[in-house]
């Protein structure tokens, strides 16, 4: 069975930084892009960042472009988001995510598994 498990999370005052990371199980031999996306109270499930599995295409949402920073460990099955230079409004539940597909995109339906997700709390 296909899991995702994510851990790091927690609380940090702006300007910080914080590192999230997923581990992957389940997926056999199967080639994945791997994502994180971010869901904030009262707001849709929100794109962050994805990686192929090469690592040849990474993509970011524009709002942590500089800041984000997504990899890979295709040895080890995990994906990892530093973040950096964090503000109040990264706040939320972040969300490891698998594509079978080469690129699925930024719409979280076009992904096929998520993670349980884990809680950023940035404090201004």
């Amino acid at each position: 069975q296909a899991q995702l498990a994510e851990s790091g999370g927690g609380s940090v005052q702006a300007g910080g930084s914080r590192r999230l990371s997923c581990t992957a199980s389940g997926f056999g031999n199967s080639r994945y892009t791997m994502g994180w996306f971010r869901q904030a109270p009262g707001k849709d499930r929100e794109f962050v960042a994805s990686i192929t599995w090469s690592g040849g295409l990474i993509d970011y949402l524009d709002s942590v472009k500089g800041r984000f920073t997504i990899s890979r460990d295709n040895a080890k099955n995990t994906v990892d988001l530093q973040m950096n230079g964090l503000k109040p409004e990264d706040t939320a539940i972040y969300y490891c995510a698998v594509s079978l597909a080469y690129y699925s995109g930024r719409d979280f339906p076009s992904w096929d598994y998520f993670g349980q997700g884990t809680q950023v709390t940035v404090s201004s």
